[in-house]
């Protein structure tokens, strides 16, 4: 059974208010949110003086290694893994992501979820997003063009019986053959269907929108770029408020004014931070591996021989910080895009929001938005 916790005198940061006061966690929900609390804790952690912000933990809803390990190794150590590491920055749940492959590889990952169970200090597993195969080779960027598919509704079907049923999302093209069926058939079985390795045009973004589309993966990086006479998928999907859009800002996927220009667009509750992470992260520069190809990663970022981007080695609470520093934005705004779009977008009733009975999925933050503790489903996980 996990401690009783008191955090007093901190600054306590939702997406839609933001209160001095304390925090009592029992049994790994949030029980109490008062001033002055008091109650008995096992164990108390006191802001006076230390300036702490507390925000819901951070949910990366698109990340596929770290500390090196991948989704795609298809083993318990490698979600094990993953799941140490990522509390270190705040993240205190994930959707592992896997990458155009082989059938059976694909397969082998998501078998691998199947029946895992997350221990007490790490951060929690909360399904599995799909990029891949169902996308466009003129914008493969780094999913092995040769394992590209159309679409299956048969298939993903077959693989979501695999999984346990814990696909959430899945990343497609949905104007290659199959596509605007298979985005209305993900729609029909509560499957965020979000678009990306796409060239679709504006008509065909608008389309698959109203069959059911909610996303966009990587907004700016491998999609039809924005055209005067079509605004592609980058125009389209920056101009429809039906659409949540995932941004990697590290500012080697995008550049700051282009993060900029996103947020004055879509505002903070139309973004989803994300790291796109490669198994890198965390590590030395060096060579790595991804999908079965070589990456090679330097200060630069991740890539293949090609230059292609192959993923990031960035942190959440990384892209926090820049976030803030690009875009000036709230410290509520912060926890909209970290945290509370993607507890929607999944249809999280539990989390992204800091609130009595909710999870007690927490990062505590210094005013530098430094990670100084990562505190998952009631357990500190981290302490900086």
């Amino acid at each position: 059974m996990s401690k009783t916790i008191l955090i007093s005198n901190v600054t306590i940061v939702n997406y839609n208010r933001e209160i001095t006061g304390d925090l009592f966690i029992r049994d790994g929900k949030v029980e109490k949110i008062g001033q002055a609390l008091q109650v008995e804790a096992d164990i108390f952690l006191d802001g006076t003086a230390k300036n702490w912000i507390v925000m819901p933990g951070f949910i990366d809803m698109h990340i596929h290694g770290s500390a090196g390990f991948d989704m795609m190794d298809a083993t318990e150590e490698a979600l094990r893994g993953m799941s140490r590491s990522l509390v270190k920055e705040g993240t205190t749940s994930y959707l592992p992501t896997t990458i155009t492959q082989r059938v059976d590889a694909i397969e082998a990952a998501l078998e691998n979820v199947n029946g895992f169970v997350n221990n007490a200090d790490e951060a929690e597993v909360l399904g599995i997003h799909v990029e891949g195969p169902y996308i466009s080779t003129k914008w493969a960027g780094a999913q092995p063009i040769e394992h590209i598919s159309e679409p299956s509704i048969e298939q993903f079907l077959k693989w979501q019986q695999l999984s346990g049923n814990r696909i959430k999302q899945v990343t497609v093209a949905p104007e290659i053959v199959g596509g605007f069926e298979f985005v209305q058939a993900m729609s029909e079985e509560g499957i965020i269907s979000s678009i990306g390795h796409s060239d679709a045009s504006s008509d065909e973004v608008e389309k698959a929108v109203q069959l059911g589309a909610k996303q966009a993966t990587h907004l700016y990086n491998q999609m039809r770029p924005f055209h005067h006479r079509d605004t592609g998928v980058v125009g389209s999907v920056l101009l429809d408020d039906h659409m949540k859009v995932e941004i990697i800002v590290d500012y080697i996927h995008s550049h700051m004014k282009a993060v900029n220009l996103a947020y004055r667009l879509k505002g903070a509750e139309g973004i989803i931070l994300i790291t796109d992470a490669m198994r890198a992260k965390g590590l030395e520069y060096g060579e790595y591996d991804l999908g079965g190809q070589t990456v090679y990663v330097t200060e630069k970022g991740a890539h293949l021989s090609s230059g292609a981007l192959a993923g990031s080695i960035l942190t959440m609470d990384q892209a926090v910080r820049n976030m803030k520093q690009t875009t000036g934005c709230s410290l509520q705004e912060l926890v909209s895009m970290s945290s509370t779009n993607a507890a929607k977008q999944l249809k999280l009733s539990h989390k992204g929001y800091i609130d009595e009975g909710f999870d007690a999925d927490l990062v505590i933050l210094d005013l530098e938005l430094n990670v100084q503790k990562t505190i998952c489903r009631g357990n500190i996980v981290f302490e900086s």
